[in-house]
């Protein structure tokens, strides 16, 4: 069973306890990385955490959650090896594992009700990258990573 790094920010920790609950209940490893109250607090801050744990081996996957998951997926998308992907949908969360080899899921605490969220992370863990055509470009992904500035480093965002 995969080993999920979960985080959020003030306006998605509401929904972060609910995907916890059913995370654990499935037999899921989960790490929750913050916040853990709802005073607001900087977005960037648990995206890098989680997507630092998701590129370095310390987790398989991860989930975001803010307030659209916009935020959490331009962050979490600056740690060379990260994949964030925002879904609405399920239909989303199969493409970006099955077409992007996302790593990462990235959620609206105000855009998506709780029933929603938890077919969106069930799809997203259950769905499996396809691989064939998709290689080619997920290479492509990978060069222009390589090819443009160095990776964040661990100093550049401190716990909160």
């Amino acid at each position: 069973m995969e080993r999920i790094a979960i985080g959020a920010d003030h306006a998605g920790r509401a929904l972060k306890e609910e995907i916890l609950v059913f995370l654990r209940d499935a037999g899921y490893s989960v790490e929750d990385m913050g916040t853990y109250g709802d005073e607001s607090v900087d977005y960037p801050d648990y995206a890098l955490k989680v997507a630092r744990a998701v590129a370095t081996g310390a987790a398989d996957l991860g989930i975001l959650i803010c307030g659209t998951g916009i935020g959490m997926s331009i962050a979490a998308n600056k740690v060379r090896g990260v994949r964030a992907a925002v879904a609405t949908d399920c239909y989303m969360a199969r493409m970006a594992r099955e077409h992007n080899d996302a790593n990462i899921l990235c959620l609206g605490g105000r855009v998506v009700g709780a029933g929603l969220a938890l077919d969106i992370v069930q799809t997203f863990l259950q769905s499996r990258f396809a691989g064939g055509r998709h290689v080619r470009r997920i290479g492509k992904i990978r060069a222009a990573e390589e090819s443009s500035s160095p990776p964040l480093s661990p100093e550049i965002a401190e716990d909160p």
